[in-house]
């Protein structure tokens, strides 16, 4: 569904991304994993065309996105989370609600989503006439993730979805990100908590200065010894590659 072939990025001077290479198939919960500054928030801008490749490309489906807009990347079925969920504070719950579906014609679909979201969120719905920025962060994380459904997504891609966020509400999220998964949508996930990342994810990459140091399912991560000090950015290549 969605595929990195050699994909360096740069800010300025900076060298963020360097020849990385992803691939997530139909129906999977990939899982990005590794320590700040690593380049894995610059991958999700990458998914959506705020951030252009210098080098490589980025398919969906079979297609290139280079030159295609957010907008016409939200169009062919690629939604966001953001990192920090990027609600519009002075909005209401509803009315965040309608961005999501602000790519989409009106139609009688519109309700239809909004029950689907309802369904996942029941807070979401006794919260509908509130501002969005009055919410607590496990209200407003399901806000936006219901926002990004109303765009009706094949791809769901999601930056830190556990971030700031309580044990209870961090197990409510993941427990929803993984129905989400079931009712048809592939998810790439970027996450520091990297054991609940990889305990319901399918495959994981863990990235290091802009690289992809390790890769493979999910369950052999977790159980790999080099997970801890590759997530704290403490793992060099060379060790990795000599340890596989």
């Amino acid at each position: 569904m969605l595929e990195f072939r050699s994909v360096d990025t740069h800010y300025g001077d900076l060298h963020v991304l360097k020849s990385v290479d992803y691939r997530i198939e139909v129906g999977e919960i990939v899982c990005l994993l590794g320590g700040n500054a690593s380049g894995k928030s610059t991958t999700m801008k990458a998914v959506m065309g705020t951030l252009s490749p210098t080098r490589g490309d980025i398919l969906f489906e079979g297609r290139s996105l280079a030159g295609v807009s957010t907008a016409q990347r939200v169009r062919l079925g690629i939604a966001a989370v953001p990192e920090a969920r990027r609600l519009f504070p002075r909005m209401s719950v509803y009315e965040n609600l309608e961005m999501g579906a602000y790519t989409r014609r009106p139609g009688p679909d519109f309700a239809a989503d909004l029950e689907r979201v309802y369904q996942l969120f029941p807070r979401v719905k006794e919260r509908l006439g509130q501002l969005a920025g009055t919410l607590s962060g496990g209200e407003q994380q399901m806000v936006a993730i219901g926002r990004a459904l109303m765009a009706r997504p094949r791809l769901l891609c999601m930056d830190e979805p556990s971030m700031g966020l309580s044990p209870a509400y961090v197990d409510q999220v993941f427990a929803i990100i993984q129905e989400i998964n079931r009712q048809g949508v592939t998810i790439f996930m970027v996450e520091q908590n990297a054991n609940m990342a990889l305990a319901i994810a399918d495959r994981g990459y863990v990235l290091q200065t802009g690289r992809v140091v390790l890769s493979g399912p999910a369950a052999e991560l977790r159980g790999n010894e080099l997970i801890r000090e590759a997530y704290l950015g403490e793992l060099k290549i060379e060790e990795a590659s000599a340890a596989e």
